[in-house]
């Protein structure tokens, strides 16, 4: 006999193998059983980023004597009962695998309780059960976890530095206090503070603590509800962006996923707002019926499926375009001191941030309390920040330092609520107000004001505003006519590209654009749509082709507006061109008409504004 059931020891090893990739994902696990039991309060605490020990306390339901050795069994949950409820999963935890994972490749100990009796403690050691007694009746369970991957030692090979999995396990506790606000958690890593929440909701705080108060200042409120869907959140100003997606948090049902469709959709949202290869920061939560979603289609439970995937995604992108749009989004310079104070020779990655939180500036103010942050603590907190959230392979801290103790709890609240009351003011105005020139730097840049302060335009950028939305317009209005061309453009295809060329001719003669076969992998065109920019032809053509090779289609709305970039770039007056100040006015008068007149086609800001404050400051007229 060849083929036989697997010893449920080798089944539970290979099933870790999905489930438990790195100290990270035991976290992941054990916490989202913490938030099932309803805890209230989740203590993480962690040796060697993890290798060595992770132990998880909550103060969650617990479990009776009888369930906790049932636990432990392969597929066993509480969650589920039959095929109906697979469809209507609001837990986070379902499968039933993790715990019987997570055990046959540790040294596992659990104390659980339910507060009415005695509690229970069993020890398991690859997922055998080598001791049970009883425990004290604290409500509630703790896992410890030690020496994993103690007996899969090949697993240990693909581990990364200490730093780096110690980034993965913040990342992963960071989603968590995003998705579930009202739980208070704190991480503790080989004794030191790393990361605390107050549990009390508010996910502004939990931004600021995570991401720093300066990015917090800069989020902006979402909300919107169809019959669907219910979606709030914050989403950064342009201003604010990063080199990765992996700042970008979407929650459904209070569950962290990765989704690439709706990634997609949040950036769609900033269009030309952003730079090229730069994308914004947004915490954003959706709740709908359990039934639109399914949850089933990863072991992590990382990616879903949603039945109204369209309709979720148009209702995102809309939520945040119209968010934006009611928004003056002219980024602001400010300067704040740092106050220096000695780096404590402790190492440790304590990172408080509640320590670092100053008072927002209002424009009535004559003090800002200086920022607690020394040019070391933000060097250190933005490596980590790095290699959690971009999950850096490596990286080696300039120092670890300690951090103060919390003075005042409600600091950042009293501050939001300032904030918040700063950007009411700020939406009653105009989105660009009136800037008169005084002049030009180096013919490049036109220097401005009004009462509101100084103003650094990038003329080259706002001309480029202005040109753009008047090619999109009538590029936008012009219709399939062809204009024939005297010498045909020849194209060499690869096999695939040519393939594809054939099954697409019909899509592609619908969009003016006829290939005419010219031999082997060649075609030529003799006739291109009216609205291709001259001289650009064989470019935009090419694009063609290659949306075909990407998406199946052609995207003609995202051609034509490629086109109206294209052309406004080009004709846009250039840095070192000198103008009078009749034609600095005209320029920024067209520029406040715009519907989007902060950034560049590329999503490189137009406009810099310098307070009267921020003036004052930089010659110490105010300290």
């Amino acid at each position: 006999m060849y083929i036989l059931p697997m010893p449920d020891q080798l089944a539970n090893k290979i099933a870790a193998g999905e489930v438990v990739e790195r100290p990270a994902s035991v976290v992941k696990e054990l916490v989202e059983n913490s938030m099932d039991a309803k805890s209230t309060e989740i203590k993480i605490e962690i040796e060697e980023a993890g290798l060595r020990r992770i132990k998880v306390i909550d103060n969650g339901t617990g479990m009776e004597d009888e369930d906790v050795e049932i636990a432990f069994a392969r597929h066993a949950t509480s969650k589920i009962r039959n095929e109906k409820d697979l469809f209507h999963v609001r837990t986070l935890g379902f499968r039933g695998e993790a715990l019987a994972s997570i055990a046959a490749v540790s040294q596992l100990t659990v104390k659980t309780s339910t507060g009415k009796h005695a509690g229970t403690i069993l020890k398991l050691e690859g997922g055998k059960l080598i001791e049970r007694d009883k425990g004290d009746a604290r409500q509630g369970t703790e896992i410890t976890v030690d020496a994993l991957f103690f007996n899969t030692p090949a697993r240990l090979k693909y581990m990364k530095t200490i730093h780096t999995e110690l980034g993965h396990i913040t990342d992963m506790v960071n989603r968590m206090a995003l998705s579930h606000p009202h739980i208070r958690f704190e991480l503790i890593h080989n004794d030191k503070k790393i990361f605390k929440t107050t549990g009390r909701g508010d996910i502004i705080q939990i931004i600021a603590e995570i991401y720093g108060v300066s990015v917090a200042k800069k989020m902006i409120p979402v909300s919107y509800e169809t019959l669907d869907f219910s979606i709030s959140g914050y989403i950064a100003k342009p201003e604010v962006t990063r080199a990765s997606r992996n700042y970008i948090s979407t929650i459904i049902n209070n569950r962290y996923i990765k989704s690439i469709p709706l990634n997609k959709a949040i950036t769609n949202a900033y269009h030309t707002l952003l730079p090229i290869g730069r994308y914004p920061l947004v915490v954003l939560r959706v709740e709908m019926d359990p039934i639109l979603v399914d949850v089933n289609v990863h072991p992590a439970k990382l990616e879903v499926r949603f039945s109204k995937d369209k309709e979720l995604y148009y209702a995102i992108e809309e939520t945040i375009r119209e968010a934006l749009r009611k928004q003056s989004l002219i980024p602001d310079v400010t300067k704040t001191e740092k106050k220096e104070r000695p780096v404590s020779t402790q190492h440790t990655f304590s990172f408080e941030f509640n320590d670092k939180i100053s008072a927002l500036p209002t424009k009535n103010t004559q003090q800002i309390s200086d920022e607690k942050w020394t040019t070391q603590d933000k060097a250190v907190h933005q490596g980590l920040q790095n290699q959690t959230l971009e999950s850096m392979e490596d990286y080696t801290p300039i120092a670890e330092l300690s951090t103060e103790e919390v003075n005042d709890e409600n600091q950042f609240e009293q501050e939001v609520s300032i904030h918040e009351s700063e950007k009411a003011i700020n939406q009653s105005e105009e989105r660009i107000p009136t800037m008169y020139p005084i002049g030009q730097h180096h013919g490049t840049y036109i220097l401005a004001e009004n009462e509101h302060g100084l103003y650094m335009i990038d003329q080259h950028a706002a001309q480029e505003r202005i040109k753009y939305e008047f090619f999109r317009d009538v590029i936008g209005e012009v219709a399939n006519e062809l204009q024939e061309l005297l010498i045909p453009l020849t194209f060499d295809f690869s096999k695939q590209e040519a393939l594809l060329i054939e099954q697409y001719q019909d899509q592609l003669k619908e969009v003016g654009l006829f290939f005419e076969y010219f031999g082997q992998q060649t075609y030529i065109v003799r006739s291109h749509p009216q609205w291709f920019p001259k001289g650009h032809e064989e470019e935009i053509i090419r694009e063609m082709v290659e949306q075909i090779i990407e998406e199946e289609k052609i995207n003609i709305a995202k051609l034509r507006e490629d086109a109206a970039i294209l052309m406004s770039c080009k004709r846009s007056i250039k840095a070192n061109h000198y103008l009078n100040k009749e034609d600095m006015f005209h320029l920024l008068e067209d520029l406040r008409k715009s519907t989007d007149p902060f950034t560049c086609p590329h999503g490189r800001p137009i406009i810099i504004h310098f307070s009267g404050y921020d003036l004052e400051k930089l010659f110490k007229r105010v300290m």
